[in-house]
Parts: structure tokens; sequence; C-alpha cells
């Protein structure tokens, strides 16, 4: 099951404003709740740490699942042990997140707790920290990996970087997490604000192209909005986004017919298997569409990420919708219907031999 999330920082909001975001998300089927406690200042720990209790239980009054980032030394302020997690449990929380960890033989015992508490471990280091874990024969249901998020411009990760940190948990099975980054979110955990994201190639990219991005590599589970606070309209995007089907962003030409209309945004589509290197075929609507006859009406140059359906000059192929990949001449037998969104072009790379698509009217 892949999921969405939110974060909020005790440090830099009220507690109140806090609950409103957590409310708000929640109506939009989010069910993630990150925080931390490390950036709280030594001076006011308590203080903090109260409203942290209130705001975990109130998140799981609205059926939300909290994880708060901590560090050996934040746990051993509060007395907890990792051979005793009661405390943590007892709060209400759904998982901790270890952005220091210990040696290895410590959060395997931590994911022998009673109370079904995840451990989440940093996936960002690319070291062997996760295979010392598993030496140790931990409970893996319950370990998460979870990876960092970057303030500061150009210190995300790169994406060759992500990926092999990432299919170093997914590999073992284990359930993964990363962030994204809100254009409209102004707080974080620290004072830098230039966006919170995961991946550097994200922090100036729409919220929702962001999110399909890290679905589509299927290395990522759980996708967290990383500062606060997103706004209600991009909560909505993300909220409406397909986590299962890579649905792209297309700008549809003004003269298109109702019937190639309909077979781009309504006909269910995937990649043959026997692929090309300059197209991706969907077959099923020359089958289905067979009896229509369809006219030659934009039979312009083709260029990498144009849709394009066959007219019947083509014979059997007409009504096959295609995806460019490269640009190309175009024969005059295939009508350019419309583009995928410049920002989502990259997206095509995760378009593999059977992989199921679609396409949503950019408006």
């Amino acid at each position: 099951m892949k999921r969405l999330g939110i974060s909020v920082y005790l440090n830099n909001n009220d507690l109140e404003k806090n609950l409103e975001y957590i409310n708000l998300a929640s109506r939009y089927g989010f069910e993630i709740v990150f925080t931390t406690l490390i950036s709280i200042k030594d001076l006011n720990f308590d203080k903090y740490f109260d409203n942290f209790v209130y705001l975990v239980k109130h998140a799981n009054n609205i059926g939300m699942k909290v994880i708060v980032d901590v560090e050996p030394h934040i746990l051993s302020k509060l007395n907890i042990s990792y051979d005793n997690l009661y405390k943590l449990s007892d709060i209400g929380l759904y998982g901790i997140r270890l952005d220091l960890g210990y040696s290895g033989i410590e959060e395997s015992i931590m994911s022998f707790n009673d109370f079904g508490l995840k451990i989440v471990v940093n996936m960002s280091n690319g070291s062997k920290y996760i295979e010392n874990i598993l030496s140790y024969k931990p409970n893996i249901d319950n370990i998460i990996g979870c990876h960092n998020f970057y303030p500061h411009k150009y210190t995300g990760l790169s994406y060759e970087h992500f990926s092999k940190c990432s299919r170093q948990f997914k590999d073992f099975g284990i359930r993964t997490a990363a962030f994204i980054s809100s254009s409209e979110a102004m707080f974080g955990p620290w004072p830098v604000s230039e966006g919170l994201c995961t991946l550097e190639m994200h922090r100036d990219l729409p919220i929702e192209t962001q999110a399909k991005h890290l679905f589509a590599t299927e290395l990522i589970d759980d996708v967290i909005i990383a500062n606060a606070y997103a706004s209600e309209d991009e909560l909505k995007k993300l909220s409406l986004l397909n986590k299962y089907k890579l649905e792209f962003k297309v700008n549809l030409v003004d003269n298109i017919t109702d019937i190639d209309k309909k077979i781009v945004l309504e006909e269910f589509h995937y990649v043959r298997g026997d692929v090309s290197e300059y197209l991706l075929r969907s077959t099923q609507s020359r089958i289905k569409y067979k009896d229509y006859k369809f006219l030659p009406y934009n039979v312009i140059d083709i260029k990498r990420g144009d849709i394009l359906i066959d007219t019947y000059l083509y014979q059997n192929y007409a009504g096959e919708l295609q995806i460019a990949l490269k640009d190309m001449k175009n024969t005059g037998k295939t009508n350019v219907v419309g583009r995928i969104d410049e920002k989502e072009i990259f997206l095509l790379d995760y378009l593999k031999p059977w992989t199921k698509f679609g396409f949503v009217e950019n408006k």
C-alpha cells in the first residue's frame, strides 16, 4: 500500500495551526504525520514535548500515524533506552526515525518491541548500515527505511545515489519513504528554507510531479511533504494522484476530434511488450474503433513527448495511440493530438514493456 504524508514542526509554529493542518490533510486522505524532536532547543524542550504528545494523540484520534525523528541523545533525555520503548508506544507513536543510529544490534533489538512500533532508519547514506542491522536478525516487518530531506539548494540527492540507496532497502523487501517539497510552504526544522526535498531534481518541480516520479520509480512506498504548510490546492492535487499507475498531464490540440479525445483520456492504456526506441504503443484502441475512419488533421512533425493517433492512411494501425520517444519526421499518416506537459516528459523513462499508464488533461 502506497501512502501520502505531511510534516509539522513544533519549534516554528503554534500547536493549533499544526492541528488544523493535520485535520486538513486527513480530509484529503493523507495517512502519515512526520515531525522531529531533534531541532528543539534544550531550553524549551519540556514545553514542546508536551505539545508533541498532544499532537500525537490528536493525530491518532483521526486515524493518522505519527513518525518522529530522534537521535540517541534525545531518547536519553527522555529516559528511554533502546531495549525499553514502552514510553514511546504509550504516547501513541507509529514509528521513530533514527537520524543517527546505533551499531546495528540495538536497532535489531528495538524491532522486537511488543507494541508494533516501527523503527525507521536513515536510507540516504549509501553505506552498509541496513545490511549490518539485518545481520543481527531484526523483525523486518518493524523496519522502515526513510530518506533525508535537504533545505539547502543543490544539496539534495542525485538520482543515481537515491536509486542505489533505495534499492539497498527494496531488495530486502523493506518499506521505504522519501520527501517532496511544497512551493507554498515556508517552514522546516532548520532556519534555511529553499525547498525541502530528498531529490535535488525535484526542488523546482510541481508537487504532484515530484510524487508521481517517486511512485513511478517503484522504489518508494510513502511520499511525505517535508515542509509546512502545503496549500490546500497542493494537498488536493496529491489526493487525486493515482499512486499505482503513471498518469501524465497532457495538453490536447484545439481541434482534436471527440473520438481521439476519448481514446486519450478514457481508454485503458499499456505499453506493448515489443517496444520500439521511437514510440511507446497502446494498441487496444485500434481494435475497439476499427470501424471508425480516422482522418488526418494535424500531421505536423513529431517531437519527443507528443501524443499520436494513426489515421486511416495507416490502414490496420488506424486508431492506435502512441507516445513519441524521439523527434521524428511525420509520414503524413499520423495525427499529433496532444503533448505531455514539459515538466513530466522525463517520466517517459519509467514506462517499460507492459507498464500501465494514462493521461489527465492539463487545464
